[in-house]
């Protein structure tokens, strides 16, 4: 007998994945509908390192993540600014550059 699972059934067993935190997070591999916690959770961790600034990489395409990321910055007191990365170095406006304080 051959027995299918449900992908949804095991992601809810599987082993949480831990990552790295470092100065850049990249949200492309996350739904829109996961980027306000993700991003909050980051957030969190990147204040325990006391980071000063980090890039988060939301890609350009219609500005939905970045609307999501940048509502959710707004409304944290611990974010001094926040801006475009540079073009160059910083992925443009596809990356939000964000200043802790």
């Amino acid at each position: 007998m051959n027995e299918e699972k449900n992908i949804d059934e095991e992601s809810e067993t599987a082993e949480p994945v831990v990552l790295e935190i470092t100065d850049t997070f990249d949200l492309h591999s996350f739904q829109p509908s996961e980027v306000k916690a993700v991003v909050n959770a980051y957030l969190n961790e990147v204040l325990k390192k006391d980071f000063k600034t980090v890039r988060i990489i939301h890609g350009k395409g219609i500005g939905v993540q970045r609307e999501i990321v940048r509502n959710l910055l707004s409304e944290k007191d611990f974010v001094k600014s926040y801006k475009n990365g540079d073009e160059f170095s910083g992925g443009g406006s596809g990356a939000t550059i964000v200043q802790l304080k």
